[in-house]
Parts: C-alpha cells; sequence; structure tokens
C-alpha cells in the first residue's frame, strides 16, 4: 500500500510540475477553430482530431481518426490491467458568435485574473468540452509518465459532433460495438456544484416534446356574430392544459407517475448539504414562489421529479389592436421531463388519451410527438464504481455532491441503449463559465485539480481488478 500512495504522489506531483505545458497543450486545441455546425470549419475539426490522434499515439495509444458522413470521431485503445474503461469527450464547440461580445479573438486563450484573484481560461470551447476532456488526457500522460503503463484497459471515444446533434454517433456505437465492449464509461462534460466541489450527476430527466393542435370551426368567426354559440379552441386549449396539473403540482394523467422512484436519504441528505439558496435561485429569474410539486424541495423539483410544462401556445389574432373573432385553431407545444422508470411513448399515448377524452364537440386534436424520445437516466448514488470515484473525488477537494440534472445529455443514453453502458459523470465546470455564450471561461483551479482528480480516479480503478 505504501507502494501504491508513493506511485500515487509521484504521479500527482507531476500533474503540478507539469501545468504550464498541460495549459500549452490545451492553448493549441483551444486555437482550432472546430464548429461542427458550420460547413465552412469541417477543415478544422478534422485539423482538430488529427492532432488528438498524433497526441494520443504519442502517450501508447492506438488511435485513428474514424469518417463518418459528419465530422471525424477519435478513437483510441490501450491495453491495461483492471477493467475496461471507455472515456468520452467531444472537440467540437459553439459558434463564437457574437463576436463584438468577446474581450478578445474567441479562439484566441488567455488567463484572465479575476477581482477575486483567481484565473480563468478564457476560449470558446475552454468548458465545453475542451478543457473539462483534456483533464483526462493530462492524468493519462502523469500516469504514463511516472508508471510507464496505465492502469487498466481504455478506450478513448472524442466525439465532432455534439454541439451539431451528435448524428454519427449511434451508428458509429452499433458498427463498433464488439470492439467497445466495455465495463463502464467516464464522461467529463457536465458541471461541479461550485468552485470547490465537483460533481457527480447521478440523474439525468428524460423527455418527450410534441404539438397539440386544436381545429374549432371551419374559419375564424366574428365574435359579434358567434361569440358565445361557436365553439372556441383556444378556451378548449386553455381547459385541457389547465386540467394537466392539479392544485398540488401533480400531473394528473393516469399512471404517469408509474416507475418514479421516491428520492433515498443518502441523496436528499446530499442535496440538502449544498446549501443550496431556492429563494436567490428563483429570485435571479424574477421569481419568488417554487411552482412544482408540494412536499418537495426546488433542488428535487427540477433534478428529480417529472413535469408537463407548456413551451409555446398559439392561436387567433395576436397583432396591434383588436380583431373580434373566435379563431378557428389553437395550438400548443409541449414537454414532459421524465425520471426513473417512466416510458417516454406510454407518457405520450396517455396524454394523446386524456387529450381526446377531453374534446367536447364540434372540435378535433392532432398531435404530433417530436423524436427522438429519450428515457431518463439513473445511477444508485451508493452504487460501488460511483463510491470510488466519489472517493477520490473527495481526497482531492475535501468534498464533492452527488448531482442531478434537469436536462439529458444524448450520448449518456446512447450509450446504455446501444453498448449497454452506464456512464459516470464527472464535472468540473461552472455555471457561470458563460458555455455557449461569449467570454467562455474555465478556472485554472479546476481544470488543475480536475486533472489531479483523475489521477486519483485512475488510482482507485487501478485497486478494482
Amino acid at each position: 500500500m505504501a507502494e501504491a500512495n508513493s506511485g500515487l504522489t509521484a504521479t500527482l506531483d507531476r500533474v503540478d510540475a507539469d501545468l504550464d505545458s498541460s495549459l500549452e497543450r490545451l492553448f493549441a486545441l483551444l486555437r482550432v477553430p472546430s464548429i461542427s455546425t458550420d460547413p465552412a470549419f469541417a477543415d478544422d475539426c478534422a485539423r482538430a482530431a488529427d492532432l488528438l490522434v498524433d497526441e494520443l499515439a504519442e502517450l501508447g495509444f492506438s488511435a485513428r481518426s474514424e469518417q463518418t458522413p459528419g465530422h471525424p470521431i477519435v478513437i483510441a485503445q490501450i491495453d491495461g490491467p483492471g477493467p475496461h474503461v471507455i472515456f468520452y469527450g467531444h472537440y467540437d464547440v459553439q459558434p463564437p458568435d457574437p463576436l463584438d461580445q468577446w474581450r478578445h479573438g474567441p479562439f484566441e486563450p488567455v488567463i484572465e485574473e479575476r477581482a477575486d484573484g483567481a484565473r480563468q481560461i478564457v476560449a470558446r470551447g475552454v468548458a465545453d468540452n475542451k478543457g473539462q476532456m483534456r483533464t483526462f488526457l493530462e492524468a493519462c500522460r502523469a500516469w504514463k509518465a511516472v508508471h510507464g503503463s496505465l492502469p487498466c484497459r481504455m478506450t478513448l471515444v472524442l466525439e465532432g459532433e455534439e454541439e451539431s446533434g451528435s448524428q454519427s454517433l449511434a451508428p458509429f456505437l452499433q458498427d463498433h460495438a464488439e470492439e467497445l465492449s466495455a465495463d463502464f464509461a467516464l464522461i467529463c462534460d457536465t458541471m461541479g456544484w461550485d468552485s470547490d466541489t465537483p460533481g457527480i450527476t447521478i440523474g439525468l430527466r428524460g423527455g418527450v416534446f410534441g404539438e397539440l393542435t386544436l381545429q374549432g370551426p371551419s374559419c375564424d368567426l366574428h365574435s359579434g356574430l358567434y361569440g358565445g354559440a361557436a365553439r372556441n379552441p383556444i378556451q378548449v386549449l386553455a381547459g385541457i392544459i389547465h386540467g394537466m396539473r392539479d392544485s398540488t403540482g401533480r400531473v394528473t394523467l393516469p399512471g404517469f407517475y408509474e416507475g418514479v422512484p421516491e428520492i433515498t436519504h443518502e441523496v436528499r441528505q446530499s442535496w440538502e448539504a449544498l446549501g443550496f439558496d431556492a429563494g436567490r435561485y428563483l429570485g435571479d429569474v424574477g421569481l419568488s414562489v417554487p411552482a412544482g410539486e408540494s412536499g418537495y424541495s426546488v433542488l428535487e423539483q427540477i433534478w428529480a421529479r417529472p413535469t408537463f410544462d407548456v413551451n409555446g401556445i398559439v392561436g387567433g389574432y395576436t397583432g396591434v389592436g383588436t380583431k373580434s373573432i373566435v379563431p378557428a385553431e389553437a395550438s400548443a407545444k409541449v414537454s414532459f421531463r421524465l425520471v426513473g422508470t417512466q416510458d417516454p411513448d406510454a407518457i405520450w399515448d396517455s396524454f394523446a388519451a386524456y387529450v381526446e377524452a377531453s374534446l367536447p364537440a364540434d372540435c378535433t386534436a392532432s398531435l404530433t410527438k417530436y423524436e427522438p424520445t429519450a428515457p431518463a437516466f439513473n445511477m444508485a448514488g451508493d452504487s460501488g464504481a460511483i463510491a470510488s470515484v466519489r472517493e477520490s473525488l473527495d481526497e482531492e477537494w475535501g468534498q464533492s455532491a452527488l448531482l442531478g440534472c434537469g436536462g439529458g445529455i444524448p450520448v449518456v443514453n446512447t450509450f446504455r441503449e446501444v453498448l449497454g453502458l452506464d456512464s459516470i459523470m464527472v464535472g468540473f465546470a461552472l455555471d457561470d463559465d458563460r458555455i455557449h455564450s461569449p467570454n467562455e471561461k474555465y478556472d485554472l483551479k479546476c481544470f488543475h485539480k480536475g486533472t489531479r482528480s483523475w489521477v486519483r480516479i485512475l488510482a482507485a480503478l487501478s485497486e478494482k481488478d
């Protein structure tokens, strides 16, 4: 054990000594404008992939850039003892617009010092996802330099289309499923809780989205001639929407809560310990009162409870001034956020049945479900792998947090559906990193300690065999 601890200390010391060189390698990748959504930058995406292939080959990986109908996927493999681990990251970035809001060129990375003395790296893609991805690469580099090999068998899958829909990822994984058979996946594309507390995301809400359109009269009608006698589809739509939730905030669809787990005592305690300020969270967006289910905290409402929301509603005349009509049509875009084992398709079918049962005479409905739907993703906070990762983070930071996420991360469901893999999501990014916005940043502390964290996690993995 003393020898193992000595090796870990030496590897962490290597990370510290190599920090400036690590930043140089990060900056080289950040200078490549690998904007996946704009075809004009296709060559830059390929250049970023080639840069990663060359670097991983130098580290002893068998690395290649696989062509896809979109941008290349970098796949790199290396043998070793212990479990077979897949690490996922993406090298593509969002467009930098609006350019006039950047303090310097978006692809000219700089280190800035804040008023509180903290230093931050500023460039497009530094938090999402090049800086986070590189924490893992630099941990591998330090481990290899000290030990001569890596502690487990690894496959790296570095995508070039995450910011433009990941259209090529699922087919690629299906075509390479045998090669990618592994024990679990590691992902560093999520958030920490704050600058002193890294996060392990153990739950992602799934979702199903669609549109409901109601048709009443055959054309818009003069409300003076027909008002009161004619069916008004906006009023019908409003009634249907109102009936979707009761006075406690619960969704009223039959069977809606099938598969919704209760929050465990451990997870609830972990969230309570975060010191989340619900009043500030709502106050920052001009609100004051939680509107979700009664009996659940705001964090529980957004991380661990399902929802029904109306995303947009249109009907009748919406221009300047009055136009006294009974409209012919009204529509609403709706979404369900799902947790546990809720079935997105079953939820939509239940919604469709509710709408049909709610229709009065002289009103018809059409529903469009948008594909793809997504189930929720959950991992037990006390699972062996999560416990090992959390212990490693606690050793480095002094604390860590089990987090939920109100949205989804498509690759996580893709890994589960195509490869049968669960994903451990470790995040060092922060809420104020301005991801997708001008002046995107990544705290130097998060980069440095993130790299050290992965060294500790690799050490823990090496003891699993």
